[in-house]
């Protein structure tokens, strides 16, 4: 097959090849550039050798306290015994480190919106939206997360690592799905 064979035969899946390059990427220079202890509690991350850890010290915070309100929603078995512990008294307890702050997600998104084909009129409500979507997801896969631990410590890693982070970009896919498919092209009149 040719080269120009190979261009006319992916042309109509330009957007969705953007989409995924750019979350690669986005993806790769955050692994490259942000840094930080997973496995402590209030552990410094930096950003290109710049501390950044109020920040995620604050998101972190945000996301355990709302997934704490939602799981208190559905049951009267949790306590929050510190300010990123969600405990209950099965004895099982989750740890939000800022690892799981959100704020990965929403630079992921940020990129993508910023390479997508489309008018900056819509993308300047568009991103912010997402952001919010981000936040509120996030906070829904760490309460779901929280609720499947109590009675089942052993399928956290099953949805932690794969099931709960595929389907938050999967999401995230889907919604700007919506952006391209609504906001990128011309109306016709």
């Amino acid at each position: 097959m040719n080269r120009k064979k190979i261009i006319e035969t992916l042309r109509p899946y330009g957007n969705i090849i953007l989409f995924f390059a750019t979350m690669l990427a986005a993806n790769w220079f955050w692994k490259l550039t942000v840094h930080g202890d997973e496995d402590t509690v209030d552990a410094m991350v930096t950003w290109l050798g710049i501390d950044v850890s109020a920040l995620f010290d604050w998101m972190t915070y945000h996301a355990a306290n709302w997934a704490y309100w939602v799981v208190g929603l559905f049951r009267d078995t949790v306590s929050m015994p510190s300010k990123n512990v969600i405990a209950f008294m099965s004895g099982t307890s989750v740890t939000v480190i800022w690892g799981c702050s959100g704020i990965k997600q929403a630079f992921i998104w940020t990129c993508v919106m910023l390479t997508a084909r489309g008018s900056w009129k819509h993308k300047t409500w568009f991103i912010p939206m997402g952001w919010i979507l981000c936040d509120l997801l996030n906070i829904v896969r760490i309460a779901a997360i929280a609720m499947i631990t109590e009675f089942h410590p052993e399928l956290f890693e099953l949805f932690h690592t794969w099931i709960f982070k595929y389907g938050f970009y999967t999401i995230m896919f889907l919604i700007w799905a919506v952006f391209v498919i609504c906001f990128s092209k011309r109306q016709r009149v």
